[in-house]
Order: structure tokens, then C-alpha cells, then sequence
């Protein structure tokens, strides 16, 4: 008889988790946005995603909770769901951010965060995918990569703030963008922090 192999449930839900992370970091990274409408579809696209990554999430809890043998330690599993639905509810914030101020154009320090963002979700989801095949000798070529955009933030942070208070004379203003840049900092902040735990799951089970 012929026995086809039962799919990992829980691993399944893990990737699924980081396609969605992924689908709103290119969401986020590539939306358009040009009007004050564009900003209020942007955060709702942003929020679809928030909401689908809790619900998935909830879901592995249920499963995690069901289970007595994972190819990875329970722990690990749910600690690299959560920090990949934090990246989703950092990026949803964010979003909320540019449609109070109304920030219809972006500056270029902006574009580079979202380039950032977008560019760690894409190497985080292939990450996974080596997780789940369980290659798990390729994952730190991928974490590698998002400690780069990381560390680009870093930077990006830094001069954008300088440039903010010889750009603008107005306070208000001047507020607004160093609240917008310094929560794109944190998002690409939580990206990191996958990789981190990547990099831990990795060494155990080497």
C-alpha cells in the first residue's frame, strides 16, 4: 500500500505566516501613493494583512497546543510566528501614521525605509522556505542579508533626522517625519529580529 506522508500542519501554518509578512512588506514597499484616498486604501491593504496574520496565528496556537512531537521546539515555533506578526503590526502602524499626517509624498529617505522593508520580507519568506524544506544550512545566507538592509536603516536614520532640522522650520512638520522615520527604522528593527530567532533555530538543530 502506498502511503502518502501527512503534511506538517504546523509548518504549513509557518509558511503561510511568512507569505502573508512578506505580501505586506511588498505591499508596503511598492504602493503608490499620490492622494489623501491613496493613503486610506493603503492602511486598509496594510490592515487586511494584520488581520489575516492573527488569524493564521491563532491558528498554530491551536495546532501548537494540540501537538506533542514538532520538528522544531515548540517554543521556536511560536516565537518566530510572533516576531513575524510583529514585522505585519509594525508596518500596519506605520501605514496608520501616513494617512493621519496625510504624508502624500514621501521624501527619499521614506522610499529608502520601504525599499528596506520590502527587500528583508522578500529574503525572510525564502528563509522560511528553507526552514520548512528543512535546509537549514541556506537560511543564514538570507538573515545575513536582512542584517545588511538592517544596518542600511541604521543609517538611513541617522542622516535622515540631521537633514530633517536644516530641511524644515516648522515643528510640527519636523515631528511628523521623525515619528514616520523612526518607526520605519523599527519595522526593519522587526525583520531583524526574525532573522535573530532564525539564527537561533538554526544552531539548535544543526
Amino acid at each position: 500500500m502506498n502511503m502518502k506522508k501527512k503534511p506538517d500542519k504546523i509548518m504549513s501554518l509557518i509558511l503561510n505566516i511568512a507569505q502573508n509578512m512578506n505580501e505586506c512588506g511588498t505591499t508596503f514597499s511598492e504602493f503608490e501613493i499620490s492622494s489623501k484616498s491613496d493613503l486610506k486604501m493603503f492602511a486598509e491593504k496594510i490592515k487586511e494583512f494584520e488581520k489575516k496574520g492573527d488569524t493564521i496565528l491563532h491558528e498554530l496556537n491551536i495546532e501548537l497546543n494540540q501537538a506533542f512531537i514538532t520538528s522544531i521546539d515548540h517554543e521556536d515555533i511560536l516565537m518566530i510566528a510572533e516576531k513575524m506578526d510583529d514585522v505585519v503590526d509594525e508596518l500596519e502602524e506605520v501605514a496608520i501614521y501616513f494617512d493621519m499626517y496625510e504624508l502624500t509624498e514621501a521624501d527619499e529617505y521614506i522610499n529608502i525605509f520601504r525599499k528596506n522593508i520590502g527587500a528583508c520580507t522578500k529574503e525572510l519568506v525564502i528563509a522560511i522556505e528553507m526552514l520548512v524544506s528543512k535546509q537549514i544550512k541556506k537560511i543564514r545566507e538570507h538573515t545575513i542579508k536582512v542584517k545588511t538592509h538592517e544596518e542600511n536603516s541604521d543609517t538611513t536614520v541617522r542622516k535622515s533626522i540631521r537633514e530633517l532640522f536644516k530641511k524644515y522650520a516648522d515643528a510640527i512638520k519636523i515631528i511628523q517625519y521623525k515619528d514616520l522615520y523612526e518607526m520605519l527604522e523599527s519595522s526593519v528593527d522587526a525583520c531583524q529580529a526574525v532573522a535573530k530567532t532564525l539564527d537561533v533555530i538554526v544552531m539548535k538543530n544543526m
